[in-house]
C-alpha cells in the first residue's frame, strides 16, 4: 500500500484489509477512518482476546494446582500466557486511539472527543454512538 492510498478511509475494507491498515496506520492520529475499516479491527482485536482466553483456560486446566479453597493456584506457564497477553493489550492502546481518532474525524468530530471516555460509564457509550454512525463529507477536513 502507498502512503496516498492510507490517508484516505477505505469504505468498504474486508477483514484483512482493515487488520492491515491498522497495523500500517500505527500512530496516525490524522486522516480518516471507515466504519469497516474500525470495526473489523475491533473484532479482530475480540477475537485475539478470546483466542488468549482460551489459551489461558486451557493452560491453567493442564497445569493449575487446586488450593484448598476450590481456587486454582496461578502456575509458572499460565503467567506467560498473561504476561504475553499484557504485552499485547499495552501494544495495541496507541492504534486503538488512533483508529478510533480517525473514526471521529471520518463522521465529522473532533478527535478530542475520544476524552469523552473519561467520563465514568456514559463516555464510552457517547463514543461508541459516535462511531457508529455513518461517514460524513464534511470530516474530509481532517484529512492531511
Amino acid at each position: 500500500m502507498t502512503d496516498s492510498t492510507l490517508s484516505q478511509p477505505l469504505y468498504g475494507a474486508t477483514f484483512g484489509q482493515a487488520v492491515q491498515r491498522f497495523f500500517s496506520k500505527y500512530a496516525v492520529f490524522s486522516g480518516r477512518a471507515s466504519r469497516s475499516e474500525f470495526w473489523w479491527a475491533w473484532l479482530f482485536f475480540v477475537l485475539l482476546n478470546a483466542a488468549f482466553g482460551i489459551v489461558f483456560a486451557i493452560v491453567m486446566a493442564a497445569t493449575g494446582t487446586p488450593t484448598a479453597s476450590g481456587a486454582v493456584q496461578i502456575t509458572a506457564p499460565g503467567v506467560v500466557v498473561l504476561v504475553l497477553w499484557g504485552v499485547v493489550l499495552l501494544g495495541a492502546i496507541i492504534p486503538e486511539i488512533a483508529l478510533t481518532v480517525r473514526r471521529l474525524h471520518d463522521a465529522n468530530f473532533s478527535g478530542w472527543m475520544y476524552l469523552l471516555h473519561l467520563i465514568p460509564y456514559l463516555g464510552g457509550l457517547i463514543v461508541l454512538i459516535l462511531n457508529l454512525l455513518p461517514s460524513n463529507p464534511q470530516g474530509a477536513r481532517f484529512d492531511r
